[in-house]
């Protein structure tokens, strides 16, 4: 496994360059406009492509140092890639809603956590378990709604060492909180966002399903060689392993850095 590569003309095919229309933009986003075109912002792919990878290179060293990453997009083009992403590379996610006090409140949150996990037990004997139909059906809709919000966070165990926002506007919170436990934020930036906050600004849409796509899978990429760094730095054999590491396959166009 090594660190995914691209292209800024994978970029360009994906519409990463696209920011939005002149009227709706935030001033603090000129450095990284390159320009307008039909009255729309056209971001500067020339510092995009190298943001990118030093965004890219920091999930590899925080999870190579044994950290955990969360990645965060609960608008509806990003929620089910979010979800994929961060699974495929063993990770968490919020793509449902984000809770106030989900980092700065994370005592409460645990408490959540663990009665989602007491509901599942529950639920797993059914009617076993000595309650009625009724009760069943009100705790599987319980279950259900602090499955959506919290079940890409149940099995986190702590606070995340770094977080991988979509949409800084959307997420705003999710920033604010991480801000002021000190947790760096990386974060795709559209014309329409605002940097300050963001440890790892990346200019990019953020709106674009190829776009969101391209960004999760070169982040998720960089997760997976940060494992791999994390298991060679203990001394584990992986092609030991009887369950092999996944691993991102190369599109068939060759892609380089």
């Amino acid at each position: 496994m090594a660190m995914p590569t691209f292209t800024m003309r994978q970029l360009l095919e994906a519409g990463v360059h696209f920011g939005h229309h002149t009227r709706r933009w935030n001033p603090k986003m000129s450095t990284y406009i390159f320009g307008a075109r039909n009255g729309v912002h056209i971001i500067d792919l020339e510092q995009t492509v190298p943001l990118l990878h030093r965004a890219m290179q920091a999930v590899r060293d925080v999870v190579a140092g044994g950290g955990r990453v969360l990645f965060v997009g609960t608008k509806r083009a990003a929620q089910e890639q979010v979800a994929a992403s961060a699974k495929r590379c063993g990770q968490y996610y919020v793509n449902h809603r984000w809770l106030g006090g989900m980092l700065t409140n994370w005592k409460t949150i645990s408490q959540s956590i663990r009665r989602l996990k007491e509901m599942d037990e529950a639920l797993a004997h059914g009617e076993g378990s000595g309650r009625t139909k009724k009760e069943l059906l009100n705790m599987t809709r319980d279950r259900d709604k602090l499955e959506r919000a919290l079940g890409g966070i149940r099995d986190m165990g702590g606070l995340p060492d770094l977080l991988v926002i979509i949409d800084t506007n959307k997420e705003s919170l999710a920033i604010q909180e991480a801000n002021k436990l000190g947790i760096p934020v990386v974060a795709i930036l559209d014309s329409n966002s605002d940097p300050d906050g963001i440890t790892f600004p990346v200019p990019g849409n953020d709106d674009a399903l190829r776009a969101i796509e391209t960004y999760c899978e070169l982040l998720s990429g960089a997760v997976l060689d940060g494992l791999q760094a994390e298991m060679s730095a203990a001394g584990i054999d992986v092609g030991a392993q009887e369950v092999a590491p996944a691993e991102a396959l190369p599109a068939e166009e060759a892609v380089e850095a």
